[in-house]
């Protein structure tokens, strides 16, 4: 979604992206710009459903068959049920699923609590490549925590490519292994990034050699998702 946080520039580079997908099969996308309330990055929802129409319109001119759905990578705030009822944040495709992001090097204090509210409102928080946090990578115990609590893990499956380390790349394979991911997202931003998925599917086989897994974390509980239905 272009030109409102780090992602694409512009309208062009989103297209370019859109079109790449397109040609390595992807049919459906979520889009989730980030939302860092009390920042720059703080699009409301009803300018980003206008940039999603404009897309939209653009890929149908091209003949470019990708369904593409909104959402938002949030950052953790105790604010956030607020900013869902004032129509500034996006759940995934209006559903219960809210994709959640955490600081990347020093955790927030009351994150246990505000996944706990985001569940008893009715929410279902899906929290964004915890792979990346340091402070959860020294600590793993923490995850178990939050999965207890019902929240559920999208790993960035670029992570398996070395793109965020190499702590990363090992702590992405471990939660894989034990079958603590629901589902594997690519977080691509730049029109430079390649999606790999045919390279990604080889990975995957070669490292849990389960292909029911690979086609959860892939394909069914995307779907599952954006129809807003139980995981």
């Amino acid at each position: 979604m272009y030109g409102i946080d780090d992602g694409a520039s512009t309208k062009e580079e989103s297209l370019s992206i859109l079109k790449k997908a397109y040609d390595d099969g992807i049919t459906d996308i979520v889009l989730t710009p980030h939302y860092i309330n009390k920042s720059k990055y703080n699009c409301n929802n009803k300018k980003k459903q206008k940039i999603l129409n404009e897309l939209k319109k653009e890929l149908k001119k091209d003949n470019i068959d990708i369904n593409l759905y909104l959402g938002n990578e949030v950052m953790i705030d105790r604010d956030i049920i607020k900013l869902i009822k004032k129509d500034e944040v996006a759940t995934i495709n209006k559903s219960k699923y809210i994709l959640v992001e955490f600081p990347m090097n020093s955790e927030e204090k009351d994150s246990i609590n505000i996944m706990f509210e985001l569940i008893r409102k009715g929410y279902l928080p899906i929290l964004a490549h915890p792979e990346r946090y340091s402070y959860v990578r020294k600590h793993p115990e923490k995850i178990d925590k939050y999965i207890e609590m019902g929240v559920l893990l999208q790993g960035n499956y670029l992570s398996l490519f070395g793109k965020y380390g190499k702590e990363a790349k090992k702590f992405l394979k471990k939660l894989l292994k034990q079958r603590k991911i629901t589902i594997l997202a690519s977080d691509i931003h730049k029109g430079k990034n390649k999606y790999r998925i045919k390279r990604l599917k080889r990975k995957l086989m070669w490292l849990i050699r389960d292909k029911d897994y690979i086609e959860k974390i892939l394909d069914t509980n995307f779907i599952k998702i954006i129809k807003n239905k139980e995981l």
